[in-house]
Protein backbone atom coordinates (compact mmCIF):
# COMPACT_ATOMS: atom_id res chain seq x y z
CA UNK A 1 0.00 0.00 0.00
CA UNK A 2 2.65 2.19 0.93
CA UNK A 3 4.56 1.37 -2.35
CA UNK A 4 1.58 2.38 -4.11
CA UNK A 5 1.19 5.67 -2.71
CA UNK A 6 4.88 6.76 -2.86
CA UNK A 7 4.50 6.81 -6.46
CA UNK A 8 3.03 10.03 -6.48
CA UNK A 9 1.32 9.38 -9.77
CA UNK A 10 -2.35 8.48 -10.09
CA UNK A 11 -3.68 5.13 -9.20
CA UNK A 12 -6.67 3.46 -9.53
CA UNK A 13 -6.50 0.46 -6.49
CA UNK A 14 -9.41 -1.89 -5.62
CA UNK A 15 -9.37 -3.70 -1.86
CA UNK A 16 -11.71 -6.29 -1.07
CA UNK A 17 -11.77 -8.23 2.24
CA UNK A 18 -14.54 -9.85 4.82
CA UNK A 19 -16.18 -6.97 6.41
CA UNK A 20 -13.80 -5.81 9.79
CA UNK A 21 -10.70 -7.34 8.33
CA UNK A 22 -9.08 -4.37 8.28
CA UNK A 23 -9.23 -2.77 5.30
CA UNK A 24 -9.88 1.28 6.32
CA UNK A 25 -6.98 0.76 9.06
CA UNK A 26 -5.02 -0.21 6.50
CA UNK A 27 -5.79 3.12 4.64
CA UNK A 28 -5.13 5.00 7.00
CA UNK A 29 -2.37 3.61 8.61
CA UNK A 30 -0.86 3.67 5.05
CA UNK A 31 -1.74 7.14 4.62
CA UNK A 32 0.19 8.27 7.43
CA UNK A 33 2.80 6.65 6.62
CA UNK A 34 3.06 8.27 3.31
CA UNK A 35 2.78 11.82 4.88
CA UNK A 36 -0.15 11.98 2.35
CA UNK A 37 -2.67 14.58 4.28
CA UNK A 38 -4.71 15.72 1.06
CA UNK A 39 -7.45 12.79 1.66
CA UNK A 40 -11.42 12.08 1.21
CA UNK A 41 -13.13 9.15 2.64
CA UNK A 42 -16.85 8.16 1.84
CA UNK A 43 -18.61 5.36 3.38
CA UNK A 44 -21.09 4.62 0.37
CA UNK A 45 -24.78 4.25 1.89
CA UNK A 46 -27.27 1.30 0.76
CA UNK A 47 -29.75 3.76 -0.13
CA UNK A 48 -30.68 5.49 -3.86
CA UNK A 49 -28.77 8.66 -5.57
CA UNK A 50 -30.00 11.16 -3.05
CA UNK A 51 -29.03 9.14 -0.02
CA UNK A 52 -25.61 8.92 -2.00
CA UNK A 53 -25.38 12.45 -2.56
CA UNK A 54 -26.02 13.23 0.80
CA UNK A 55 -23.95 11.28 2.73
CA UNK A 56 -21.46 12.33 0.30
CA UNK A 57 -21.88 15.96 0.97
CA UNK A 58 -20.94 14.92 5.06
CA UNK A 59 -18.22 13.54 4.17
CA UNK A 60 -16.90 16.33 2.60
CA UNK A 61 -18.21 19.06 5.30
CA UNK A 62 -16.23 16.77 8.02
CA UNK A 63 -13.05 16.39 5.72
CA UNK A 64 -13.12 20.05 5.09
CA UNK A 65 -13.95 20.26 1.52
CA UNK A 66 -15.96 23.25 0.36
CA UNK A 67 -17.17 21.44 -2.66
CA UNK A 68 -20.76 20.24 -2.73
CA UNK A 69 -22.23 17.76 -5.16
CA UNK A 70 -26.32 17.36 -6.28
CA UNK A 71 -25.98 14.14 -8.41
CA UNK A 72 -24.09 11.50 -8.83
CA UNK A 73 -22.53 12.64 -12.20
CA UNK A 74 -20.99 15.85 -9.94
CA UNK A 75 -19.65 13.01 -7.60
CA UNK A 76 -17.97 11.19 -10.43
CA UNK A 77 -16.41 14.52 -11.47
CA UNK A 78 -15.49 15.83 -8.31
CA UNK A 79 -13.72 12.73 -7.78
CA UNK A 80 -11.46 13.31 -11.32
CA UNK A 81 -10.34 16.96 -9.99
CA UNK A 82 -9.64 15.92 -6.31
CA UNK A 83 -7.14 13.27 -7.78
CA UNK A 84 -6.04 15.86 -10.34
CA UNK A 85 -5.25 18.19 -6.96
CA UNK A 86 -3.22 15.73 -5.34
CA UNK A 87 -6.12 13.81 -3.08
CA UNK A 88 -6.30 10.35 -2.54
CA UNK A 89 -9.90 9.47 -2.61
CA UNK A 90 -11.43 6.26 -0.87
CA UNK A 91 -14.67 4.55 -1.47
CA UNK A 92 -15.66 2.52 1.26
CA UNK A 93 -18.29 -0.01 0.34
CA UNK A 94 -17.88 0.67 -3.51
CA UNK A 95 -20.25 -2.54 -4.07
CA UNK A 96 -23.58 -0.76 -3.31
CA UNK A 97 -22.85 1.01 -7.06
CA UNK A 98 -23.97 -2.73 -8.54
CA UNK A 99 -27.29 -1.46 -7.13
CA UNK A 100 -29.49 -0.83 -10.52
CA UNK A 101 -30.60 2.56 -8.93
CA UNK A 102 -26.61 3.62 -8.89
CA UNK A 103 -25.41 1.79 -11.58
CA UNK A 104 -25.13 4.67 -13.87
CA UNK A 105 -22.15 6.23 -11.13
CA UNK A 106 -19.77 3.74 -12.83
CA UNK A 107 -20.26 4.73 -16.83
CA UNK A 108 -19.80 8.37 -15.20
CA UNK A 109 -16.80 7.49 -13.31
CA UNK A 110 -15.46 5.49 -15.86
CA UNK A 111 -14.61 8.57 -17.88
CA UNK A 112 -13.36 10.29 -15.26
CA UNK A 113 -10.71 7.76 -14.65
CA UNK A 114 -9.85 7.45 -18.47
CA UNK A 115 -9.25 11.10 -18.49
CA UNK A 116 -6.90 10.91 -15.23
CA UNK A 117 -5.17 7.55 -16.76
CA UNK A 118 -4.25 9.19 -19.69
CA UNK A 119 -2.29 12.05 -17.55
CA UNK A 120 -0.88 9.89 -15.02
CA UNK A 121 2.38 10.67 -14.74
CA UNK A 122 0.62 14.24 -14.15
CA UNK A 123 -1.94 13.39 -11.97
CA UNK A 124 -0.51 12.81 -7.96
CA UNK A 125 -3.41 12.01 -6.45
CA UNK A 126 -5.57 8.56 -6.88
CA UNK A 127 -8.85 6.77 -6.31
CA UNK A 128 -9.38 3.47 -3.79
CA UNK A 129 -12.24 1.71 -3.57
CA UNK A 130 -13.41 -1.13 -1.25
CA UNK A 131 -15.94 -3.60 -1.08
CA UNK A 132 -16.65 -6.77 1.27
CA UNK A 133 -19.14 -8.26 -1.11
CA UNK A 134 -16.73 -10.11 -3.57
CA UNK A 135 -19.28 -11.18 -6.13
CA UNK A 136 -20.27 -7.29 -6.45
CA UNK A 137 -17.31 -6.19 -6.87
CA UNK A 138 -16.14 -8.77 -9.50
CA UNK A 139 -19.36 -7.58 -11.39
CA UNK A 140 -18.37 -3.49 -11.29
CA UNK A 141 -14.32 -3.94 -11.53
CA UNK A 142 -13.60 -7.16 -13.49
CA UNK A 143 -16.35 -8.45 -15.69
CA UNK A 144 -15.25 -7.31 -19.79
CA UNK A 145 -18.78 -5.83 -19.57
CA UNK A 146 -18.78 -3.31 -17.09
CA UNK A 147 -17.57 -0.04 -17.49
CA UNK A 148 -14.72 -0.20 -15.17
CA UNK A 149 -12.92 -3.38 -16.41
CA UNK A 150 -9.00 -3.20 -16.81
CA UNK A 151 -9.49 0.35 -15.16
CA UNK A 152 -7.90 -0.54 -11.73
CA UNK A 153 -4.05 -0.40 -11.63
CA UNK A 154 -3.70 -2.14 -8.27
CA UNK A 155 -5.48 -5.07 -6.67
CA UNK A 156 -5.33 -6.11 -2.65
CA UNK A 157 -7.53 -9.19 -1.39
CA UNK A 158 -7.33 -9.03 2.64
CA UNK A 159 -7.06 -12.09 4.15
CA UNK A 160 -7.10 -13.22 7.85
CA UNK A 161 -3.81 -13.24 9.72
CA UNK A 162 -2.25 -16.02 9.87
CA UNK A 163 -2.33 -18.00 13.25
CA UNK A 164 2.05 -16.95 13.82
CA UNK A 165 0.04 -13.39 13.83
CA UNK A 166 -2.44 -14.19 16.08
CA UNK A 167 0.29 -16.10 18.39
CA UNK A 168 2.31 -12.32 18.14
CA UNK A 169 -0.46 -10.86 19.73
CA UNK A 170 -1.59 -13.64 21.92
CA UNK A 171 2.23 -13.47 23.50
CA UNK A 172 1.89 -9.78 23.41
CA UNK A 173 -1.23 -9.03 25.61
CA UNK A 174 -2.05 -12.57 27.02
CA UNK A 175 -0.13 -16.17 26.42
CA UNK A 176 -0.09 -18.56 23.98
CA UNK A 177 -1.69 -21.55 25.78
CA UNK A 178 -3.24 -24.00 22.93
CA UNK A 179 -6.45 -24.37 24.56
CA UNK A 180 -6.75 -20.13 24.34
CA UNK A 181 -5.59 -20.17 20.84
CA UNK A 182 -8.57 -22.48 19.81
CA UNK A 183 -10.87 -21.05 22.29
CA UNK A 184 -9.91 -17.76 20.36
CA UNK A 185 -9.20 -19.02 16.54
CA UNK A 186 -12.67 -20.84 17.05
CA UNK A 187 -14.36 -17.63 17.49
CA UNK A 188 -12.27 -14.64 15.71
CA UNK A 189 -10.37 -16.43 13.29
CA UNK A 190 -7.87 -13.85 11.60
CA UNK A 191 -9.87 -10.67 12.37
CA UNK A 192 -7.54 -8.37 14.25
CA UNK A 193 -10.63 -6.16 14.90
CA UNK A 194 -11.84 -8.79 17.20
CA UNK A 195 -8.75 -9.79 19.03
CA UNK A 196 -8.78 -5.80 19.78
CA UNK A 197 -11.91 -5.77 21.25
CA UNK A 198 -11.25 -8.15 23.72
CA UNK A 199 -8.28 -6.21 24.43
CA UNK A 200 -9.82 -3.37 24.83
CA UNK A 201 -12.71 -4.46 27.23
CA UNK A 202 -9.89 -6.57 29.31
CA UNK A 203 -10.26 -9.96 28.76
CA UNK A 204 -8.02 -10.91 25.82
CA UNK A 205 -6.06 -12.92 28.86
CA UNK A 206 -9.33 -13.77 30.87
CA UNK A 207 -11.42 -17.39 31.16
CA UNK A 208 -13.66 -18.70 28.64
CA UNK A 209 -16.71 -17.40 30.57
CA UNK A 210 -15.36 -13.91 31.67
CA UNK A 211 -14.12 -13.50 28.17
CA UNK A 212 -17.49 -14.61 26.43
CA UNK A 213 -19.97 -12.43 28.99
CA UNK A 214 -17.96 -8.93 28.40
CA UNK A 215 -17.63 -9.58 24.51
CA UNK A 216 -21.49 -10.52 23.74
CA UNK A 217 -23.73 -10.53 26.99
CA UNK A 218 -23.76 -7.33 28.65
CA UNK A 219 -25.46 -4.22 27.40
CA UNK A 220 -22.19 -2.32 26.44
CA UNK A 221 -20.83 -5.97 24.65
CA UNK A 222 -19.05 -4.89 21.66
CA UNK A 223 -19.63 -8.29 19.69
CA UNK A 224 -23.40 -8.57 20.70
CA UNK A 225 -25.14 -7.28 17.15
CA UNK A 226 -21.81 -8.11 15.29
CA UNK A 227 -23.40 -11.09 13.25
CA UNK A 228 -26.68 -8.97 13.10
CA UNK A 229 -25.37 -5.32 12.05
CA UNK A 230 -22.46 -7.34 9.18
CA UNK A 231 -23.30 -10.74 7.80
CA UNK A 232 -27.27 -11.12 8.14
CA UNK A 233 -28.71 -7.85 7.96
CA UNK A 234 -28.70 -8.42 4.02
CA UNK A 235 -30.12 -11.70 4.53
CA UNK A 236 -33.97 -12.62 5.02
CA UNK A 237 -35.89 -15.50 5.26
CA UNK A 238 -34.76 -18.87 3.86
CA UNK A 239 -31.30 -18.01 3.41
CA UNK A 240 -31.00 -17.55 6.88
CA UNK A 241 -32.39 -21.21 7.25
CA UNK A 242 -29.96 -22.54 5.41
CA UNK A 243 -27.11 -20.54 7.49
CA UNK A 244 -28.65 -21.94 10.77
CA UNK A 245 -28.71 -25.81 9.34
CA UNK A 246 -25.16 -25.59 8.00
CA UNK A 247 -24.01 -23.72 11.79
CA UNK A 248 -25.62 -27.10 13.57
CA UNK A 249 -24.44 -29.45 11.02
CA UNK A 250 -20.86 -28.41 9.30
CA UNK A 251 -19.74 -30.97 6.36
CA UNK A 252 -23.51 -31.44 5.21
CA UNK A 253 -24.39 -32.61 1.69
CA UNK A 254 -26.57 -30.91 -0.65
CA UNK A 255 -28.87 -33.43 -0.07
CA UNK A 256 -28.76 -33.10 3.60
CA UNK A 257 -29.98 -29.63 3.08
CA UNK A 258 -32.31 -30.12 0.85
CA UNK A 259 -34.36 -32.59 3.43
CA UNK A 260 -33.72 -30.13 6.11
CA UNK A 261 -35.69 -27.18 3.75
CA UNK A 262 -38.77 -29.99 2.46
CA UNK A 263 -38.96 -30.64 6.17
CA UNK A 264 -39.14 -26.85 7.42
CA UNK A 265 -41.21 -25.25 4.37
CA UNK A 266 -42.58 -27.95 2.28
CA UNK A 267 -41.46 -29.74 -0.88
CA UNK A 268 -41.73 -26.72 -3.14
CA UNK A 269 -38.36 -25.41 -1.06
CA UNK A 270 -36.65 -28.35 -2.44
CA UNK A 271 -36.04 -26.66 -5.73
CA UNK A 272 -34.73 -23.25 -4.71
CA UNK A 273 -31.70 -24.56 -2.43
CA UNK A 274 -29.47 -24.89 -5.63
CA UNK A 275 -30.47 -20.82 -5.64
CA UNK A 276 -29.71 -19.81 -2.11
CA UNK A 277 -26.29 -22.42 -1.90
CA UNK A 278 -24.86 -19.88 -5.08
CA UNK A 279 -26.04 -16.96 -3.89
CA UNK A 280 -24.68 -17.90 0.17
CA UNK A 281 -21.64 -18.67 -1.63
CA UNK A 282 -20.38 -16.46 -5.09
CA UNK A 283 -22.44 -13.46 -3.63
CA UNK A 284 -21.76 -13.40 0.24
CA UNK A 285 -18.97 -15.59 0.66
CA UNK A 286 -20.85 -16.78 3.52
CA UNK A 287 -20.36 -20.76 2.94
CA UNK A 288 -18.26 -22.69 0.78
CA UNK A 289 -18.04 -26.49 -0.81
CA UNK A 290 -15.43 -28.54 -0.01
CA UNK A 291 -14.40 -31.84 -1.67
CA UNK A 292 -11.83 -34.41 -0.68
CA UNK A 293 -8.59 -34.22 -1.09
CA UNK A 294 -7.63 -35.50 -4.90
CA UNK A 295 -11.09 -34.57 -5.93
CA UNK A 296 -11.87 -33.60 -9.29
CA UNK A 297 -14.03 -30.21 -8.81
CA UNK A 298 -17.08 -31.43 -10.94
CA UNK A 299 -17.31 -34.35 -7.97
CA UNK A 300 -20.42 -35.20 -6.73
CA UNK A 301 -18.84 -35.68 -3.34
CA UNK A 302 -18.61 -32.01 -2.32
CA UNK A 303 -19.81 -31.12 1.46
CA UNK A 304 -20.67 -27.49 2.76
CA UNK A 305 -18.96 -25.79 5.31
CA UNK A 306 -19.75 -22.29 6.53
CA UNK A 307 -16.38 -20.14 6.11
CA UNK A 308 -16.24 -17.39 8.82
CA UNK A 309 -15.23 -19.06 12.37
CA UNK A 310 -17.04 -16.35 13.90
CA UNK A 311 -20.35 -16.68 11.83
CA UNK A 312 -20.23 -20.09 12.61
CA UNK A 313 -19.94 -19.88 16.60
CA UNK A 314 -22.32 -17.00 16.36
CA UNK A 315 -25.32 -19.10 14.86
CA UNK A 316 -24.06 -22.70 16.65
CA UNK A 317 -23.68 -21.18 20.01
CA UNK A 318 -23.91 -17.60 20.52
CA UNK A 319 -26.96 -16.34 19.30
CA UNK A 320 -30.02 -17.85 20.94
CA UNK A 321 -28.14 -17.37 24.55
CA UNK A 322 -27.57 -13.53 23.32
CA UNK A 323 -30.84 -12.88 22.36
CA UNK A 324 -32.67 -14.47 25.66
CA UNK A 325 -30.80 -12.31 28.04
CA UNK A 326 -33.79 -10.31 28.96
CA UNK A 327 -35.22 -13.19 30.09
CA UNK A 328 -32.86 -15.58 32.02
CA UNK A 329 -30.10 -15.44 34.53
CA UNK A 330 -26.99 -14.49 32.50
CA UNK A 331 -24.64 -16.35 34.10
CA UNK A 332 -27.00 -19.80 32.87
CA UNK A 333 -26.55 -18.01 29.49
CA UNK A 334 -23.31 -17.81 29.06
CA UNK A 335 -22.56 -21.27 30.40
CA UNK A 336 -24.89 -23.01 27.68
CA UNK A 337 -22.44 -20.90 25.15
CA UNK A 338 -19.63 -21.48 26.33
CA UNK A 339 -20.61 -25.44 26.52
CA UNK A 340 -21.83 -25.08 22.95
CA UNK A 341 -18.74 -23.53 21.57
CA UNK A 342 -16.77 -26.66 23.23
CA UNK A 343 -18.83 -28.63 20.53
CA UNK A 344 -17.92 -26.67 17.84
CA UNK A 345 -14.04 -26.16 18.36
CA UNK A 346 -14.45 -30.22 17.65
CA UNK A 347 -14.90 -28.84 13.85
CA UNK A 348 -12.72 -25.87 14.58
CA UNK A 349 -9.90 -28.32 15.60
CA UNK A 350 -9.84 -30.02 12.19
CA UNK A 351 -9.26 -26.73 10.33
CA UNK A 352 -6.76 -25.08 12.60
CA UNK A 353 -4.23 -28.26 12.07
CA UNK A 354 -4.33 -28.02 8.76
CA UNK A 355 -3.67 -24.27 8.47
CA UNK A 356 -0.72 -25.27 10.69
CA UNK A 357 0.46 -27.62 8.89
CA UNK A 358 0.59 -25.18 6.05
CA UNK A 359 2.34 -22.36 7.70
CA UNK A 360 4.60 -24.65 9.28
CA UNK A 361 5.52 -25.96 5.64
CA UNK A 362 5.76 -22.47 4.36
CA UNK A 363 7.99 -21.55 6.96
CA UNK A 364 10.06 -23.86 6.12
CA UNK A 365 9.71 -25.76 10.01
CA UNK A 366 8.07 -28.98 11.16
CA UNK A 367 8.83 -32.29 10.07
CA UNK A 368 6.79 -32.61 6.74
CA UNK A 369 6.56 -29.72 4.22
CA UNK A 370 3.55 -30.53 2.16
CA UNK A 371 2.78 -30.16 -1.56
CA UNK A 372 -1.19 -29.89 -1.51
CA UNK A 373 -3.49 -28.18 0.38
CA UNK A 374 -4.34 -29.66 3.54
CA UNK A 375 -7.79 -31.64 3.16
CA UNK A 376 -9.72 -34.51 4.68
CA UNK A 377 -10.96 -37.56 2.72
CA UNK A 378 -14.70 -38.66 2.62
CA UNK A 379 -16.41 -41.41 0.48
CA UNK A 380 -19.74 -42.94 0.70
CA UNK A 381 -18.95 -45.90 2.06
CA UNK A 382 -18.65 -44.17 5.32
CA UNK A 383 -14.50 -43.54 5.16
CA UNK A 384 -13.83 -40.32 6.93
CA UNK A 385 -10.32 -39.05 7.80
CA UNK A 386 -9.75 -35.83 9.09
CA UNK A 387 -6.59 -34.56 7.88
CA UNK A 388 -4.77 -36.20 4.81
CA UNK A 389 -1.45 -34.43 3.74
CA UNK A 390 0.47 -35.12 1.23
CA UNK A 391 4.44 -34.68 0.26
CA UNK A 392 5.57 -35.50 -3.11
CA UNK A 393 9.20 -35.30 -2.79
CA UNK A 394 9.62 -37.66 -0.14
CA UNK A 395 7.21 -39.71 -1.28
CA UNK A 396 5.09 -38.92 2.22
CA UNK A 397 1.38 -39.11 3.25
CA UNK A 398 0.14 -38.78 6.55
CA UNK A 399 -3.37 -39.60 7.65
CA UNK A 400 -4.52 -37.67 10.72
CA UNK A 401 -7.89 -38.05 13.26
CA UNK A 402 -8.40 -34.96 15.30
CA UNK A 403 -10.41 -34.81 18.68
CA UNK A 404 -10.62 -31.90 21.02
CA UNK A 405 -11.31 -34.55 23.84
CA UNK A 406 -7.44 -36.54 24.11
CA UNK A 407 -9.29 -38.98 25.37
CA UNK A 408 -10.84 -39.97 22.50
CA UNK A 409 -7.89 -40.67 20.05
CA UNK A 410 -7.06 -44.30 21.03
CA UNK A 411 -10.30 -45.62 19.75
CA UNK A 412 -10.24 -43.60 16.79
CA UNK A 413 -6.99 -45.23 15.61
CA UNK A 414 -8.58 -48.14 14.15
CA UNK A 415 -11.23 -46.53 12.21
CA UNK A 416 -8.03 -44.02 11.07
CA UNK A 417 -6.09 -47.33 9.93
CA UNK A 418 -9.02 -48.54 8.57
CA UNK A 419 -10.13 -45.71 6.33
CA UNK A 420 -6.63 -45.04 5.26
CA UNK A 421 -6.72 -48.34 3.91
CA UNK A 422 -9.89 -47.31 1.83
CA UNK A 423 -8.21 -44.58 0.49
CA UNK A 424 -5.10 -46.37 -0.40
CA UNK A 425 -7.69 -48.64 -2.33
CA UNK A 426 -8.86 -45.90 -4.21
CA UNK A 427 -5.50 -44.31 -5.04
CA UNK A 428 -2.84 -46.94 -5.51
CA UNK A 429 0.00 -44.32 -6.78
CA UNK A 430 0.23 -43.94 -2.70
CA UNK A 431 0.83 -47.38 -2.11
CA UNK A 432 4.72 -47.36 -2.77
CA UNK A 433 4.97 -43.82 0.01
CA UNK A 434 5.91 -43.99 3.42
CA UNK A 435 2.34 -43.64 5.48
CA UNK A 436 2.36 -42.03 8.36
CA UNK A 437 -0.96 -41.63 11.65
CA UNK A 438 -0.72 -38.92 13.56
CA UNK A 439 -3.34 -37.92 16.52
CA UNK A 440 -3.78 -34.29 17.01
CA UNK A 441 -5.55 -32.53 20.01
CA UNK A 442 -4.82 -29.13 22.02
CA UNK A 443 -3.15 -30.97 25.28
CA UNK A 444 -1.78 -34.55 25.04
CA UNK A 445 -0.40 -36.16 28.34
CA UNK A 446 3.02 -38.09 28.15
CA UNK A 447 1.10 -41.42 28.94
CA UNK A 448 -1.05 -40.90 25.96
CA UNK A 449 1.84 -39.94 23.60
CA UNK A 450 3.51 -43.11 24.92
CA UNK A 451 0.03 -45.21 24.16
CA UNK A 452 -0.03 -43.70 20.67
CA UNK A 453 3.49 -44.49 19.63
CA UNK A 454 2.87 -48.14 21.26
CA UNK A 455 0.93 -48.38 17.90
CA UNK A 456 3.43 -46.37 15.64
CA UNK A 457 0.79 -43.42 15.50
CA UNK A 458 3.02 -39.79 16.03
CA UNK A 459 1.20 -37.81 19.09
CA UNK A 460 1.11 -33.76 18.01
CA UNK A 461 -0.71 -31.32 20.15
CA UNK A 462 -1.43 -27.92 19.26
CA UNK A 463 1.58 -26.97 21.50
CA UNK A 464 3.44 -28.71 19.04
CA UNK A 465 2.11 -27.53 15.86
CA UNK A 466 2.63 -24.41 17.21
CA UNK A 467 6.12 -24.18 18.33
CA UNK A 468 8.85 -22.29 16.28
CA UNK A 469 5.95 -20.00 14.66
Amino acid sequence: MQRILERRRWFFLQISGRRRIGKTALIQQALQGAGIAKTLYVQIPDSDPAGVVAACNGYLETFGIDARVTSLGELAQLIGRLAAEGYVVALDEFQYFHRKQLSDFCSLLQAEVDRLAARAADIPGGLIVLGSLHAEMTALLEDRDAPLFNRTTDTLELGHLDIASVLEILRAHADDNAERLLFLWNLFEGVPKFYRDAYEQGVLGAARKPLLGSLFFSSSSPLRNEADNWFLRELRGRYDMVLQYLAKHPGCTNADIEAAMKMLSGPGEVRQVGGYLKILSERYRMIERRLPILSPPRARSGRYYIRDNFLRAWLSALQRPVSAVAFRPVDTLVDLADERLADVEGYALEDLAGQLYEERSRLGIGDFPVSERIRGYWDRADVEIDLVAVNEDEQRIRFGTCKRNPDKLPGSIDALVRSAGRFLDAHPRFNTWQAEYVAISPAISPEMRSALAARSVIAQSLSDLIEGL
